[in-house]
């Protein structure tokens, strides 16, 4: 994968977890800087849920958009 294929499955990335978790700012993605966990964090923090409840709707949200690392 190159650095433009990089760059355009973050943006990707970045526009359906934008989709998902609506709750989420621009200071949130910047935190992320691709760390699973801290998008568990964020999601968690953001919506006052447990962190099982989080880590179980991040690994869904995987697998529901496992094509966009695909190459």
């Amino acid at each position: 994968m190159n650095k433009e294929q990089a760059t355009g499955n973050w943006n990707i990335f970045k526009g359906k977890v934008k989709e998902q978790w609506g709750k989420l700012t621009d200071d949130d993605f910047t935190a992320l800087e691709g760390d699973r966990d801290q998008l568990v964090g964020h999601v968690q923090k953001r919506y006052g849920i447990a962190k099982e409840e989080a880590e179980r709707q991040v690994s869904d949200f995987q697998k529901q958009n496992a094509d966009i690392f695909r190459n």
